[in-house]
């Protein structure tokens, strides 16, 4: 069997990676793992099978429910008062009674993580919040995600619980929705909302930033779940798909996102540690 000088540098990489990452890659996550998005292989992982709380990133879930669902995406939704978080009592400068297309709530739902939003378009999938949880456990296990739990939209409850490894099967999934790369890879958008113009930015700080190559991306936090992060990149030539759970401040998703997004520039400079 011949390889192309491509499948041979691929191949090499996933080695070096492997063999660099394994001992020498300390990352503040607590729950970690790293696929290659051309071949699938996981280049690494840290305790990637442990079921922890998601926070935000239900919201990923939800979307591709709500779009499986074909709906009209011009209808317009009122954001009502079910809508309002009593969980967690977070906040939303979507007031009740805002009205806008359904596009623009997946808009705030999947860029700024509103809550209101995610929970209004759950509120209106068809058949209601009941009908679109059953659709999401269907979702779930036509993907194989086995270890993951989802009871609600929005990721407020810490009943919401997965793996870094079922994380990585529904990111590899939505990055197949043209709708979700690309509200996902937005820095900030203006809505108007009753009569005003109001602005809203990514939740995802390296959105924009230079030296990300940023395919999809979405973030979550909660007390239970800590700080989270999936994000698809492309660098120096290669392209990963990386999920980082549980670390304790944003800023240390951040630098393992950077620590990954180096090694995936370096693959064969193994004499490089990251401490």
């Amino acid at each position: 069997m011949r390889f192309n000088t491509k499948t041979i540098q691929t191949i090499l990489w996933i080695f070096a990676l492997q063999a660099s990452s394994s001992f020498a890659l300390t990352l503040n996550s607590q729950h970690a793992i790293v696929l290659n998005n051309e071949t699938g292989a996981v280049l690494m992982a840290k305790d990637a099978d442990s079921p922890v709380p998601i926070a935000s990133l239900t919201k990923l879930m939800t979307a591709m429910v709500v779009l499986d669902s074909k709906p009209d995406m011009t209808e317009k939704i009122s954001i009502a008062e079910e809508d309002v978080d009593l969980l967690k009592h977070s906040t939303s400068h979507v007031r009740v009674g805002t009205t806008l297309e359904r596009n623009e709530v997946l808009r705030l739902a999947l860029m700024s993580s509103d809550n209101r939003a995610t929970a209004a378009l759950a509120r209106t999938y068809p058949g209601g919040n009941a009908a679109f949880i059953a659709a999401v456990h269907q979702k779930m296990g036509a993907l194989g995600m086995n270890h993951t739990r989802i009871d609600e939209p929005t990721g407020l409850s810490p009943h919401n619980m997965s793996t870094a490894a079922d994380l990585a099967k529904m990111a590899t999934a939505a990055a197949k929705y043209p709708e979700i790369r690309d509200i996902t890879t937005h820095r900030g958008e203006r809505f108007k909302m009753n009569g005003r113009n109001v602005a809203f930015h990514n939740t995802n700080r390296l959105v924009g930033a230079s030296g990300w190559d940023i395919l999809m991306s979405k973030t979550g936090f909660t007390n239970e779940a800590g700080h989270c992060l999936i994000m698809r990149i492309r660098h120096a030539g290669s392209s990963a798909t990386l999920v980082l759970l549980n670390a304790r401040a944003v800023t240390s998703s951040v630098f393992d996102a950077s620590k990954i997004r180096d090694l995936l520039g370096h693959p064969m400079d193994t004499g490089r540690r990251t401490r």
